[in-house]
């Protein structure tokens, strides 16, 4: 287990990437976790791996050193409606929430080192890519980065990136396994049996990630031409790829991802604003 400077976390809201940290975090450290929901059922399967389940998101903050905000960008001006300014200050805040920048989770809990973060699902596992907004690097900086890499892979970019890393690599999982089930699907109407079809394309999409980290080919379309021999079985796909201008829909679900996030950047940040000058 890692050795903890901070002793106890809070994963407000557990969802599935709430869980996905509750897991990781109890598996790989030392940590104690509160884990807080709404539902009877997420408190259940928090509690099951291990974690502290309630309802109150005062207690596990007042309680924490570290506090995860993995609740929905709606929900956050409930939340902040239901814990004392008091409970946050001094907490290192963690704010998975897409949108909610870093100068609204400044002002709606002062006193608090509050960071922006974008998972993705993948942190289930520990192979995250977790991008963090660039908030000067410090002591703190570091302990949140040590934090973030028990999901995964850390980057720390410009807060303008946050919302196109959204889109690519947080939705990404699902984006991926859409592809999968596609080109499984196509073995099962060339004749395979699923099973055997959806493992070669696992194993398949696991290898060709490795070869390209390798650098062997320093550009995706370089691996492609490789594969690629005159009135080859490749070519003849790539045809029909190309025929259904499938690489600009692909281009086009990422950007229409990333506009997105940022349309709900925009209507979530004045919504919580506006719940702060109400206190």
């Amino acid at each position: 287990m890692t050795n903890n400077h901070h002793s106890t976390v809070a994963v407000l809201g557990s969802g599935k990437i709430g869980l996905a940290f509750v897991k990781q975090i109890l598996q790989k450290t030392s940590y104690r976790v509160y884990a807080t929901g709404r539902r009877s059922e997420t408190l259940k399967a928090a509690e099951s791996l291990g974690a502290l389940a309630l309802r109150d998101n005062n207690l596990a903050v007042r309680e924490s050193e570290i506090v995860v905000i993995a609740v929905k960008p709606f929900h956050f001006p409930q939340l902040l409606s239901e814990v004392e300014p008091e409970s946050w200050k001094g907490k290192i805040v963690v704010s998975l929430m897409a949108g909610v920048k870093l100068d609204t989770l400044r002002a709606a809990i002062p006193g608090a080192r509050v960071f922006r973060a974008m998972p993705n699902l993948n942190s289930y596992v520990g192979f995250s890519s977790t991008a963090v907004a660039e908030n000067g690097y410090d002591e703190t900086s570091r302990t949140v980065e040590e934090f973030l890499k028990i999901f995964g892979k850390v980057y720390w970019v410009p807060e303008e990136y946050l919302d196109i890393w959204t889109g690519l690599a947080g939705s990404g999982p699902a984006f991926i396994a859409e592809i999968i089930d596609a080109m499984a699907m196509g073995a099962v109407a060339a004749g395979m049996p699923r099973e055997l079809s959806y493992e070669a394309v696992l194993d398949v999409l696991e290898g060709t990630a490795r070869l390209l980290r390798s650098r062997l080919y320093q550009h995706p379309g370089q691996l492609r031409d490789a594969v690629t021999t005159p009135a080859g079985t490749t070519i003849k796909g790539l045809m029909v790829l190309e025929s259904g201008g499938v690489k600009a829909v692909l281009m086009k679900m990422v950007e229409e991802a990333s506009r997105r996030s940022r349309e709900i950047g925009e209507e979530i940040n004045l919504k919580i604003l506006e719940k702060i000058r109400q206190r």
